[in-house]
């Protein structure tokens, strides 16, 4: 997806004229038959959910009643930067302030917040911050261009000088806040210029930088492979489309596709990060290394369920697609379930039910729910999990008719069934 739709166009019509089956499931962001990430701003769809949750429970900020100020690497041509900062002006309006950007033409700050409209006309005609409109500009705002050294100079340290709430690294370098230079993120008394980072771009914060500025400022960075998955998993469900649904089915009905599909990524993002912070706050540790704990955990339970599922026959594996039909975006259930056994390679298909069963089990019960099982036993109960779900369900809409109870001893017992059910049933804790 990080190809031009040229060079991403050209790769689908060369694998069909290999003679592939599928030679649209070659490539993801196709810009026509496809879901292209910058014309839908699906990564940044993930990583504002993140951030949301993420302002609630470090900096105690609800986004939607609470000012706050944000910094961005990245232009508002780009990908990931553009589309993050209209999300945020989007969902919050007049609460966020975007402080700080910058990008190859330039470093744009302002500690009063930036002028929204010439931002969103930048983004919108997707031009860099060097055709930003000066006369925009706040009093105390400025517009540092690269054509000359002092600008140069701006444009490389704004991440590290401007103070935000939160910083979302959103483009720029690989590695560019490492173990050498960690420590010009905090100012002379040791604070950080944002106690808050979301990481929208791969790898800007290296793996020892991040704990370094956890350990001595305390900041927390939210790591970018949890960040900023929705791209991948977008990309995913492309290739699903492209399997299930011919060309013309998908066109036809492309606006309805891409809204279900956005509205899952950010259903996903969100029980992530509320599972990401949940492990934070009960459990030693830096939040990336709970990033990669989960995501570990998933792989682990997948690998697991995936054995058990190869060896159930054919009919006992069909009784499991309603995983998958659960997973898929409603429009393309509806049009195309019914094709996934004759679309979609065998494996491909244990492939899904084994990794949307481990992801429902982990992000519901939690990390140590699975790592605590020996291995010979996480398949058996995986497998289970499905039908105390069921029971657990049923549980729940008998007690919400059950009569001559208060309404909230009512809630309260059906919250701490929809909590603790389905382990008491798979007697497991």
């Amino acid at each position: 997806p990080d190809q031009g739709p040229e060079d991403i166009n050209w790769i689908v019509q060369r694998a069909a004229k290999r003679g592939y089956r599928n030679p649209s499931a070659f490539m993801s962001s196709k810009p026509k038959a496809g879901i292209n990430h910058k014309e839908f701003g699906v990564t940044s769809e993930g990583v504002n959910v993140f951030l949301d949750v993420a302002l609630r429970e470090v900096m105690n900020i609800d986004p939607t009643k609470d000012e706050f100020t944000v910094k961005l690497t990245g232009g508002p041509d780009g990908d990931v930067a553009g589309n993050e900062i209209n999300i945020l002006f989007r969902e919050y309006g007049d609460n966020v302030k975007v402080v700080g950007m910058c990008d190859h033409t330039g470093s744009l700050e302002d500690p009063d917040g930036i002028d929204r409209e010439e931002l969103l006309r930048l983004f919108r005609e997707s031009l860099p911050l060097g055709d930003f409109d000066t006369s925009k500009l706040n009093p105390k705002g400025k517009l540092h261009t690269v054509d000359t050294e002092e600008g140069v100079n701006m444009r490389n340290s704004m991440h590290n000088r401007v103070k935000a709430d939160a910083f979302i690294p959103a483009g720029g370098r690989p590695n560019t806040v490492d173990i050498s230079n960690y420590k010009q993120f905090l100012d002379a008394d040791g604070k950080p210029s944002s106690p808050l980072i979301v990481e929208g771009a791969n790898l800007f914060v290296t793996a020892e930088a991040r704990q370094r500025l956890f350990e001595e400022a305390g900041v927390i960075v939210v790591k970018d492979s949890s960040a900023n998955k929705a791209g991948v998993i977008c990309s995913s469900y492309e290739i699903c489309a492209a399997m299930l649904l011919s060309e013309e089915e998908f066109l036809e009905n492309k606006e309805a596709i891409v809204a279900d599909v956005l509205k899952k990524l950010r259903g996903f993002a969100r029980v992530e990060a509320e599972l990401l912070f949940k492990e934070y706050r009960n459990y030693p540790g830096a939040l990336p290394h709970f990033s990669a704990l989960i995501s570990d955990t998933i792989n682990t339970a997948t690998d697991a369920i995936r054995e058990e599922v190869d060896k159930l026959s054919p009919e006992e594996r069909s009784k499991l697609l309603g995983l998958v039909k659960n997973h898929l975006p409603k429009k393309m259930a509806e049009m195309a379930f019914d094709r996934l056994e004759t679309n979609v390679p065998p494996q491909y298909l244990v492939a899904a039910i084994a990794s949307s069963l481990a992801s429902k089990i982990v992000y519901s019960e939690g990390v140590n729910f699975v790592k605590s099982q020996p291995p010979e036993n996480l398949s058996k109960i995986a497998l289970r999990f499905i039908e105390a779900e069921v029971e657990v369900a049923s549980l729940e809409k008998s007690l919400g008719g059950a009569q001559g109870m208060d309404s909230a001893d009512k809630d309260k017992a059906i919250d701490l069934i929809r909590r603790g059910g389905v382990r008491s049933l798979l007697d497991v804790f």
